[in-house]
């Protein structure tokens, strides 16, 4: 198995130049995130992850989790990780100093997940869930359920869920039809079955705090009938103490493609007497406050595509690096080279590495303006970075993830034959990265909301303001004196100028009804994607160009812009063909009759 080594410069580098993290430090309680904080804490845990974290990954990937007596037992050697993650203080890296928390910016938090992902997307996605409980209780918990249950659930003692899905629902979540019932002393009893819940159950904690929804009796129909419940698996004393285990249980643990040692359950709520559930915020607006835990979910789960495909790229180049095999075309020895001199390894080496550092730098930009849309004092400026986090929003957790998934799956391809083989390792990474693609909403339900919710019914107006920003680094590039810049702004502009030509086709069609527009929409998903990214990578160009005045030996300056280079003749190049499928394509897709299919 190839050993992970964290992008420690790059991510700082993205942190100073793109993200602008002096300017996240100035905000009201940020001010101890300084660069050299920064520095420290990414160097720490980029030791966490390449020395505890994925060491477990190919293991527990092999040995999977297993249900004991009704229990789910870890892999070996996770529970040991688990408490060394606890006891260094990484639950509680972001969260406030009020509840127990370290309350760095999100921004560095995000590059820090990252680094998890990459260690082991199993593994993270304990603390990725625990975390957005937390955010929801913060937001929507009374006083109560906040001091019984938050300080160890920030701490990382207690975990937390999602408990959403069930068998005849989906994604529908109107169809919800586990049922609450009031109780005299003002909790509720749950009766109903989950499924797909991710860590829904474990041997690493003692407790387990699920937020579920469900239905109280006489609820309206639909999602307006909706009511959320933390409902712990083992019910907690006035003292703060553990008392009796809760009618909850693990029935099964799904059998799936990837991610082995994460424990996906199929949950019984009130197989007895019924779940004792406490009611989260108010009656019926359950779907409210469990959309702010699956918006930071699905920002989060974007952050597992670039982890997952940070690790294919690592594996497939030291692959490339030491296997031989072939000559070197052109070579004047006829000596047999690594493949890493092959022209199309090359080229598939490069696809990989530049998307890894877009996705990366526009993940920073994201996480930036969640910040400054949490704590900025100017109103107007809070509202303009959420607009731009909404907007981009499904381009995190749509468009990551499916090149995350195409970057698994080229990591394959550089292997070759032995990238089929279990044993090399490099197909977990693309069985691994399949889900990231569907839970959180798939890629299709991503691409409708960008369409109808941010393009459709505001007109375009949200879209506009970026596209405004995007030409201005695109004019500081094409008026550049170095000829890489001018030919990265000279395809930035072809970019922006087929997203604009979309965005108007997307306004205009939506007016006449829905259908149409949502044909392209995921086209329109994967354009933007490629073109904001691209807008990052033009702005990396700039810096990196700036920064060589003062450091003219450096490798990394001089490698990333000719990276940015590569995105820009090699991915954002694509955007003419989206264009095209958008504004002249998707009508097509409704002409033919269910029987053609």
């Amino acid at each position: 198995m190839s050993h992970y080594t964290p992008p420690l410069q790059d991510m700082q580098f993205v942190l100073s130049e793109l993200a602008d993290l002096h300017e996240i430090a100035a905000l009201p309680g940020y001010g101890e995130a300084t660069p050299d904080l920064a520095r420290a804490v990414l160097e720490e845990a980029g030791v966490f992850a390449s020395e505890v974290i994925a060491p477990l990954n190919h293991s527990g990937d092999v040995e999977g989790v297993r249900l004991e007596g009704g229990q789910p037992r870890m892999p070996a050697g996770w529970a040991q990780a688990y408490a060394r993650f606890v006891e260094a203080g990484w639950p509680a890296l972001s969260a406030p100093e009020a509840q127990g928390g370290q309350n760095l910016p999100g921004v560095l938090a995000a590059a820090v997940e990252e680094m998890w992902n990459s260690g082991s997307v199993a593994f993270g996605l304990l603390s990725l869930l625990s975390r957005g409980a937390v955010n929801v209780m913060r937001h929507a918990g009374s006083s109560e359920l906040q001091q019984r249950y938050l300080p160890r659930m920030v701490s990382g003692e207690w975990t937390g869920t999602m408990v959403l899905t069930e068998p005849q629902a989906g994604s529908d979540l109107s169809a919800v039809r586990t049922r609450a019932t009031r109780v005299a002393d003002g909790s509720y009893r749950l009766h109903g079955t989950k499924i797909f819940i991710t860590y829904g159950d474990h041997d690493l904690v003692p407790n387990v705090v699920h937020l579920v929804l469900a239905r109280v009796e006489g609820a309206p129909a639909g999602t307006k009938g909706i009511s959320l419940f933390a409902v712990p698996k083992v019910l907690v004393n006035d003292d703060g103490s553990l008392g009796e285990r809760n009618d909850v249980r693990a029935v099964s643990i799904e059998r799936k493609l990837g991610l082995h040692a994460t424990p996906t359950c199929v949950m019984a709520f009130g197989d007895g007497a019924g779940a004792v559930g406490y009611l989260v915020g108010e009656e019926n607006r359950g779907l409210e406050y469990m959309f702010i835990m699956m918006n930071s979910a699905r920002f989060a789960v974007g952050l597992e595509g670039i982890g997952l495909a940070e690790r294919a790229y690592q594996k497939a180049r030291a692959y490339a690096r030491e296997r031989v095999q072939g000559v070197e075309q052109g070579g004047e020895t006829g000596a047999k080279v690594a493949i890493i001199r092959h022209p199309d390894v090359r080229r598939m080496l490069l696809s990989m590495k530049s998307r890894i550092e877009a996705m990366r730098a526009l993940a920073s930009v994201m996480a930036a303006s969640m910040d400054q849309a949490a704590l900025n004092p100017d109103p107007e400026v809070r509202d303009a970075h959420q607009a731009f986090v909404e907007l981009m929003m499904p381009i995190a957790k749509g468009w990551f993830t499916e090149t995350g998934l195409d970057i698994a799956s080229m990591g394959i391809q550089v292997h070759g034959g032995v990238g089929f083989i279990e044993e090399t390792g490099a197909a977990q990474y693309l069985r691994d990265a399949r889900i990231t693609t569907i839970y959180e909403g798939t890629t299709g339900i991503q691409a409708m909301d960008l369409v109808g919710r941010k393009i459709g019914r505001d007109g375009g107006r949200a879209i506009r303001a970026v596209i405004v920003r995007m030409r201005q680094v695109q004019a500081d590039l094409e008026s550049h004196a170095q000829a890489e810049l001018c030919a990265i702004g000279a395809q930035l502009n072809k970019g922006i100028g087929d997203l604009e030509a979309a965005v108007e086709s997307l306004v205009k069609s939506w007016e006449g009804g829905p259908k149409p527009a949502l044909a392209g929409s995921g086209p329109f998903l994967e354009l933007l994607g490629i073109v904001a990214a691209g807008w990052q990578m033009g702005r990396a160009a700039l810096a990196a160009d700036r920064l060589l005045a003062s450091d003219p030996g450096s490798d990394f300056l001089t490698n990333k812009i000719l990276t940015c280079r590569f995105y820009a003749d090699h991915v954002l190049s694509k955007s003419a063909g989206l264009r095209h499928a958008i504004v002249s394509g998707s009508g097509a897709t409704l002409e033919f009759s269910d029987a053609a299919f």
